[in-house]
């Protein structure tokens, strides 16, 4: 069964201010967490949420496993990301 990907407002905003190539490799590597999330997530400590890698940027991610929902709720430079929680 695969996840469905939702992304917030947010993180949308921030894509479409990306480089082209830049937001098309966010977009390929959200993809991979369709299948199997867990896989590619790890836990983020003191935080009820999962951190995933893209390259320079992290998300931050939860997943509602009895909906098979993945919902990115952060997305941003890792230079910017942690500074922000």
């Amino acid at each position: 069964m695969t996840y469905l990907v939702k992304l917030h407002p947010n993180v949308i905003k921030f894509i479409e201010k990306c480089d082209k190539s830049i937001s098309d490799r966010i977009y390929k590597r959200l993809e991979l967490l369709k299948e199997n999330p867990f896989r590619y997530l790890e836990h983020y400590e003191g935080e009820d949420c999962f951190k995933f890698r893209i390259g320079d940027y992290r998300a931050l991610v939860d997943v509602d496993n009895s909906r098979k929902i993945v919902f990115i709720q952060v997305l941003d430079h890792r230079s910017r990301i942690y500074k922000n929680q």
